[in-house]
């Protein structure tokens, strides 16, 4: 028979597996349904774009060049964004709320950080040795929600084409 101390640590595993599959969840959800923008890669110094196996992202849209809207810019909020015919993505404004936005309009939520917006995609991890066919990267491919939650599925080309590098046989 369990203690009472048991069952508190038997509830609370079963929180946090819940907690865990249901976040799971909602991200399978955002790829499965969320719409594809991409975000236009801003050019990075080459030394350190690669490092091992994964690539650090900087966008465009997260580095505002207006020093001033940078200062005033709310810890937390939203991207507002226009696609063009290809889905990538033009910045329009930041906002503090999900509303208002006009039609043809997404939200991409971000956080400030020291630098600049983090968008939550800022790293991309892939295999040992493929780095070679990530440099030429145009493109960071997120799919997102109507409520702006965003997950990275991948690197696009400047034809917007998805990157996809070959098997390295062992």
């Amino acid at each position: 028979m369990l203690t009472k101390s048991g069952w508190i640590i038997l509830v609370n595993l079963v929180l946090v597996l819940a907690l865990f599959n249901w976040s799971v969840a909602e991200k399978e959800e955002i790829i499965e349904e969320g719409e594809l923008v991409l975000l236009e890669l801003a050019p990075v110094d080459p030394r350190s774009l690669v490092q091992g196996d994964y690539m650090r992202l900087s966008y465009a849209i997260s580095r505002p060049e207006d020093n001033e809207l940078f200062r005033n810019l709310s810890q937390t909020g939203y991207a507002v964004l226009k696609l063009n015919k290809n889905n990538v993505a033009e910045m329009v404004r930041f906002q503090e709320e999900e509303t208002p936005l006009n039609p043809q309009e997404h939200l991409l939520k971000y956080s400030k950080g020291n630098w600049g917006v983090n968008l939550g995609a800022e790293s991309y991890f892939f295999e040992e040795g493929q780095a070679e066919a990530f440099e030429q990267a145009k493109y960071g491919g997120l799919k997102v929600d109507e409520k702006g939650n965003s997950i990275l599925v991948g690197l696009y080309d400047e034809k917007q084409q998805l990157i996809k590098p070959k098997r390295i046989e062992k």
